[in-house]
């Protein structure tokens, strides 16, 4: 029990001190996590400080730790890129520009399930989409919580599928499988439950009508999207896949003058630096969980938790509820997913569950309890970007819901997908 105070040190740190402060994000989870790192090593047993420091560093640069980095960096290096060039204003404009006025809200739930699973970040979405759908809320008198509620759902559609999502990558390293073998298991659950949406907000959307300027779409500008979706869909591994996308972006946006090279070196650069506390985060914590487990503490936690399981079912709704339970707490779906991971890929090992449905369930849980919670980074940028309080947003979430129904009935239904390589 005692290896496992890191992780109480961490949530005292970071939820109490949210608490206290009235705010979650006043302490940086990067300088939660280094706190929570330096005691993980202090109060480490049995070993020198030398010794402690080698697990640490061990778990903080082990090889699929390191694929990880590799792959946040050329991802914030796409997504910066294709953005500074204007393809997500083109992707958006061409989506709504199409739209019939009685399929203004659910295209624009579409446009944020297409955008968000082009660039991997619900975040993004919602910033780029959330002033088009207050325009949209006022020029069409539609409740602006109903209208923004459709952008963050379609959002966490594509941070839950997406092959270049943090909690995707996350997922399947923490649980060894393909992005491409969790992408199918994981449609199966949630396609269904957006398809439902869609039909919601065809039917509340019947009375509205579209503003009627908009501005021109440069389509070749969306073209980098398309081919990142296409490619990974097709199963290029994951690292390729960004290459291509950025170098594609690279040549558009010099040929549209969007940026020269030194722009273009700028924005990869931009993109790069942003995911530096990500970086940061994912080496603090393998290093934190490596020494956890050292000492004998997932393996603890691990027969506590299934003690009292009764077959795949249960632990099935054990790996979901302690993912959705700890990302309530930390306020982060893919910190939930790097804590819940190991602990999960034990419980899956132990109950024969495959590792792209147990990724698929990390995945869908954290998003879920990361989507409607309303101290959120993304219910917050969405409600200060429309100037409304974001416990307003909740009630019109319409696909977190279906969602959460849709993984639930997947587990008690119990269609375990038929094997496949998995590592």
């Amino acid at each position: 029990m005692r290896s496992l105070s890191p992780i109480l040190v961490f949530l005292a740190i970071y939820l109490v001190g949210g608490l206290a402060a009235g705010d979650f994000y006043a302490i940086p989870i990067s300088v939660a996590f280094v706190v929570t790192a330096i005691y993980a090593v202090a109060t480490a047993r049995g070993m020198s400080l030398e010794q402690r420091l080698a697990v640490f560093s061990r778990g903080a640069g082990q090889p699929n730790m390191m694929l990880m980095l590799w792959i946040f960096i050329l991802a914030g290096a796409f997504s910066a890129s294709a953005k500074a060039m204007g393809a997500i204003d083109a992707t958006v404009n061409l989506t709504l520009q199409f739209l019939p006025d009685n399929l203004l809200l659910a295209g624009l739930f579409a446009a944020a399930c297409f955008i968000s699973l082009s660039i991997g970040t619900s975040v993004g979405t919602v910033v780029a989409l959330t002033p088009i759908a207050t325009g949209i809320a006022t020029a069409t008198g539609a409740s602006v919580a109903l209208v923004v509620g459709a952008v963050v759902g379609g959002a966490f559609f594509g941070d839950n599928l997406s092959f270049i999502s943090d909690t995707t990558i996350m997922a399947t390293r923490t649980q060894g499988c393909r992005m491409s073998d969790k992408f199918r298991v994981n449609a199966r659950i949630v396609v269904p439950a957006a398809a439902v949406v869609v039909l919601i907000y065809v039917f509340i959307g019947s009375k509205l009508h579209a503003p009627q300027q908009l501005p021109p779409v440069d389509v070749v500008k969306v073209l980098p999207y398309v081919v990142v979706l296409a490619t990974a869909l097709a199963g290029v591994d994951v690292m390729v896949v960004l290459v291509v996308g950025i170098v594609l972006s690279g040549i558009i946006g010099m040929a549209t003058s969007a940026y020269g090279p030194l722009g273009w070196a700028q924005a990869m650069s931009g993109g790069i630096l942003g995911m530096g506390e990500l970086i940061i985060v994912t080496m603090l914590a393998g290093g934190i969980m490596e020494l956890i487990s050292h000492g004998g503490g997932i393996a603890w936690l691990t027969g506590r938790l299934t003690r009292h399981i009764r077959g795949p079912r249960m632990a099935e709704l054990t790996i979901g509820g302690l993912v959705a339970l700890t990302d309530v707490c930390t306020a982060n779906n893919t910190v939930a997913i790097l804590t819940v991971g190991p602990i999960a890929r034990q419980i899956a090992g132990r109950y024969g569950i495959d590792p792209r449905r147990s990724a698929s369930l990390l995945d869908t849980f954290s998003c879920l309890a990361q989507s409607v919670i309303p101290y959120g980074a993304q219910l917050l940028m969405a409600a200060g970007l429309a100037a409304i309080s974001p416990v307003e947003i909740i009630p019109y979430l319409f696909y977190p819901f279906c969602m959460g129904i849709a993984a639930l009935v997947a587990i008690f239904l119990q269609r375990q997908p038929s094997p496949t390589t998995c590592k």
